[in-house]
């Protein structure tokens, strides 16, 4: 009798410890999980803010070429955007001139370069979705000087459904410095 009180005994203590292992288990999974949204909800190309995650991948961007002047951060260098929606495209210039220690100014202009094939849009009107950061200039130091910023595009509703190019010129004390370009396809 006292044997089976004792297996009893022990079998409840089990159970107990196997129920405490798969409460901490799954604590440290949603935990977990919450975490990698966190990270990759910073990493959208539909940048809504400059925050760490978007600045971090520009930034490798450029580590991992010393050539590379100006990125653009989209996939494929191309985005999808809703009628009537904005979309936030971000965007990173950097100083690579050597044998300077004086800041220079860069100054950027983003413009619409071309539209797709049968679509009814002037390069005027595709420039009109620009609302927000299509022009700016800031000073940058040479060497590690990084400088992020965002583009919103916003088409209409009543915008066709077509692609357009716009180009991002950037300039290094009113000379030419790089481009980069990027496709928004309008949806609906």
């Amino acid at each position: 009798m006292a044997l089976n009180k004792i297996g009893r005994k022990g079998a409840i203590e089990l159970s107990v410890s196997t129920i405490v292992v798969i409460v901490l288990a799954m604590s440290m999974l949603i935990l977990g999980i919450t975490l990698i949204r966190n990270i990759f909800q910073g990493a959208t190309f539909n940048v809504k803010s400059l925050n760490e995650g978007v600045k971090s991948e520009i930034n490798k961007l450029f580590e991992e070429s010393s050539e590379l002047r100006v990125y653009v951060y989209l996939t494929d260098n191309q985005a999808e955007v809703e009628q009537g929606e904005s979309f936030g495209v971000a965007f990173g210039i950097k100083n690579r001139v050597r044998g300077e220690s004086q800041s220079s100014r860069f100054s950027w202009d983003i413009t619409a370069s071309d539209v797709g094939k049968g679509c009814q849009l002037s390069l005027a009107q595709a420039d009109s979705y620009l609302k927000l950061g299509d022009t700016g200039s800031v000073d940058l130091l040479p060497g590690n000087d990084l400088h992020y910023d965002i583009v919103l595009v916003e088409p209409p509703e009543s915008a066709p459904l077509c692609q357009i190019k716009y180009n991002l010129a950037v300039k290094k004390d009113g000379q030419p410095y790089g481009t980069q370009f990027f496709i928004i396809n309008i949806v609906d």
